[in-house]
């Protein structure tokens, strides 16, 4: 049954849905309401088992519910996932999921994910008006949420560094990297700027030697990365990849990335707690992009505008340190204290 699936969170709504002309097979699972709106990204991505589409579903709409409430942000959280048979999507793919959004008559809107663009967000805007991240005029908020997203990650592993290492200057520190693309790319390069010591490492080693070259950076293998002795490790590629495995073999003192899910159980937060990791709860420092989006779809200013509320993410990151520390509770299960009384749930 749905409702004893173990990542089902009282979640208000699962939607499947297929369409035999275009081939799209599509979940849209509406985690809460309680704000407004349920938004969050869709996915197009391939998966090993059908179910493991709905868990991702389950799992990033409940985040998303978590990061909109702790952004300060007048949304819900939802999350769309297209499952992928091994084909590049089509235009009538696209089509369907709009109609589809559509048809829940504004009660989820939708952004860009991973293996989504600005080219499909207008895609699937011909069929919805419940859509963000479209291409948008210089010093407007919308389109692409990465930069946005990576600048708020920016934000806070400076913030983490203060608070973990005792630095207000980056100039130094090592930072290793998980994941070169648009987030992890410009958090690369913003840390670099500031005279971090970087080692990258992607599924795609070319891009990140790529990038190497270009920042004056060092490369690993994908594998590794995870494992080398440094200051910072930052996480900005798929999730679930701290668990009780991963765990006991970090060499870095701070957790602090853009990846969504990146704990994965509820168990790893204590695990990572225990060991003394100060850890940056993913859904607060990557909420950039969330911000850009929601701002566009709902009419919250300006690029400005956007700027100012991604410069809070340093002091949400402060303010869940601080009760970690005053509680003895791990940063994680703080942080989804918070946003739970925020959505009416504690």
């Amino acid at each position: 049954m749905m409702w004893s699936h173990q990542d089902f969170d009282d979640h208000e709504a699962i939607h499947y849905f297929t369409d035999r002309q275009s081939g799209l097979k599509a979940i849209i699972a509406i985690h809460s309401t309680h704000r407004g709106p349920a938004s969050g990204g869709v996915r197009f991505w391939h998966y090993a088992r059908e179910e493991d589409a709905l868990t991702d579903a389950l799992r990033l709409s409940r985040g998303m519910s978590y990061k909109n409430a702790m952004a300060g942000l007048p949304i819900g959280g939802g999350k769309g996932v297209i499952l992928s048979d091994g084909t590049p999507k089509t235009a009538e793919q696209l089509a369907a999921f709009g109609a589809a959004i559509d048809s829940l008559g504004g009660r989820y809107v939708t952004a860009e994910d991973v293996g989504m663009s600005e080219a499909d967000m207008t895609a699937i805007a011909r069929r919805t008006r419940h859509v963000s991240g479209l291409p948008v005029a210089s010093g407007q908020a919308g389109g692409d949420p990465g930069p946005v997203t990576a600048r708020g990650v920016y934000l806070g592993v400076r913030a983490a560094i203060a608070e973990g290492l005792g630095r207000e200057d980056v100039a130094g520190v090592h930072v290793a990297i998980q994941g070169v693309g648009s987030v992890g790319g410009g958090l690369a390069r913003r840390l670099a700027a500031d005279g971090a010591r970087l080692t990258l490492a992607d599924m795609d080693r070319r891009k990140a030697e790529a990038l190497a070259s270009e920042i004056g950076a060092a490369v690993t293998d994908a594998g590794e990365i995870m494992t080398i002795e440094a200051d910072v490790f930052s996480p900005n590629a798929l999730g679930a990849i701290l668990d009780e495995r991963s765990i006991p073999l970090l060499q870095a003192g701070i957790v602090a990335g853009g990846a969504n899910n990146q704990l994965a159980t509820h168990a790893d937060a204590q695990r990572l707690h225990e060991r003394g990791v100060l850890y940056a709860p993913d859904y607060v420092i990557n909420a950039g992009g969330i911000i850009n989006v929601a701002s566009e779809y709902l009419g919250l200013g300006d690029r400005a505008a956007v700027d100012a509320r991604v410069d809070e993410i340093p002091d949400r990151l402060r303010a869940i340190w601080a009760e970690s520390k005053a509680t003895g509770m791990p940063a994680a299960d703080v942080a989804d204290a918070m946003a739970r009384r925020l959505i009416g749930r504690d």
